[in-house]
């Protein structure tokens, strides 16, 4: 792979992890209620399940993709179901007040999240599809690929979740705080619009 196709590739990985979408809600929320530390797990399982997604579309799901339409659907509608599913939780939430049973998202329900996140897959397909050239070989920019996303794309969660940990820390009072979840409820649900643009 060549400088120029690293850099951007490099550029490609960063936009895509930086800019809104559900997962930098997800981590957002996780970052106010739960504190920064706590969401690493979640921060990590992101890019991996990410990259596994770029192995398999690498691998040829690709091409099933475009036979079956109706798996793209499929994965639309649960991907929008399960964010309003978190925004009314996010909606609902009194303030910081968490019951014994909250959890933040552990790392295998964030990296199993990219397997139903339209944003991912499509994050995937096009770094497969622009970055990974037939005619070289293969494994080495595979490699470079994945590399990419694990250390551009985990940072960048980071920021996400970071973000939120620091308005935890800003906000004190039980009304600011349930506005900061209902906003963050808000901007989750709004994230389902890009499944359907």
């Amino acid at each position: 792979m060549q400088i120029a196709t690293i850099g951007a590739l490099a550029l490609y990985a960063f936009v895509m992890s930086i800019t809104p979408g559900p997962n930098n809600m997800l981590l957002a929320n996780a970052g106010l209620v739960f504190g920064f530390r706590i969401t690493i797990p979640q921060i990590v399982g992101i890019p991996t399940g990410v990259i596994s997604q770029i192995l398999l579309v690498a691998a040829g799901l690709s091409s099933l993709f475009a036979k079956l339409p109706s798996i793209q659907l499929a994965l639309k509608v649960a991907g929008t179901l399960y964010l309003l599913w978190l925004a009314l939780k996010l909606w609902k939430a009194d303030a910081l007040a968490q019951s014994p049973n909250a959890t933040p998202i552990s790392f295998s329900q964030a990296m199993l999240f990219q397997f139903i996140n339209p944003k991912s897959w499509l994050i995937a397909l096009t770094a497969v599809s622009a970055f990974l050239h037939p005619e070289q070989a293969v494994v080495p920019q595979l490699l470079i690929i994945c590399l990419a996303f694990a250390l551009i794309g985990t940072p960048c969660m980071a920021v996400w979740s970071a973000m939120g940990s620091a308005l935890r820390r800003h906000l004190s009072s039980p009304t600011s705080l349930r506005r900061a979840n209902r906003t963050l409820a808000a901007l989750t649900s709004a994230t389902c619009l890009m499944f359907w643009l």
